[in-house]
């Protein structure tokens, strides 16, 4: 049977919450333990990597644990997915992410909610975003048509790896890149920066979208 919507978007709330705790708060350990900076990165995605395959693995039988809007949408698009779905989905995202922010940010004594100073701004990082967007949901959307339990374990390795060859360290997520944008810390990101990180993210979705259609056909 179908869990309800209410165990959904609890389940999307918390999962994504957790996420940006990983997220957030690795980043703030790795800062507070070395200046090296590739060390501070390889933390944040060693942690990230961790957490998200046990988050998946967690509420994916509840809510497919998608935690990110772009993949509601397109989960909507290529299975047939409630269209009414994604706006609920989306500000349960959102909401638990935000929370999760605050938490790191409690646990480390910083700012309850920010906000981060991080502007992330350039073509080239814009790009990275797109791409890094693009590359997920190949990931999520072509391993899943067919190996469906292998989609936990290859969204942490990717995640883990855009983290390194990507030029915007992969945040690929609306609800995640507002959420981050309430911490000043290493994993933060500036408001200004949010809109376009979106708008990049969309892009990529919209890319992917025909790509997967041709691909699953």
């Amino acid at each position: 049977m179908t869990p309800t919507l209410s165990r959904r978007l609890i389940a999307e709330s918390v999962g994504t919450g957790l996420l940006i705790v990983s997220v957030v708060g690795s980043g703030i350990m790795a800062t507070n333990l070395t200046d090296d900076v590739a060390l501070q990165l390889l933390a944040n995605a060693g942690a990230t990597v961790g957490a998200l395959i046990a988050l998946i693995m967690m509420f994916g039988p509840i809510s497919g644990a998608h935690f990110n809007p772009v993949v509601t949408i397109a989960d909507c698009v290529l299975n047939r997915r409630t269209w009414r779905d994604v706006v609920p989905y989306f500000a349960a995202q959102t909401f638990g992410g935000v929370i999760g922010a605050a938490i790191a940010n409690l646990m480390f004594d910083l700012d309850i909610l920010g906000p981060s100073n991080k502007v992330r701004d350039g073509a080239g990082i814009w790009l990275g975003e797109a791409m890094a967007t693009l590359g997920l949901l190949l990931v999520i959307f072509l391993i899943g048509k067919h190996r469906a339990e292998s989609v936990p374990l290859a969204v942490g390795v990717w995640i883990g790896g855009a983290y390194w060859f990507t030029s915007s360290t992969s945040l690929a997520n609306p609800s995640v890149t507002i959420a981050r944008a309430f911490s000043d810390s290493f994993a933060g990101i500036a408001p200004e920066s949010v809109p376009m990180f979106i708008v990049m993210q969309l892009l990529g979705l919209l890319a992917a979208l025909p790509l997967l259609k041709f691909l699953r056909s």
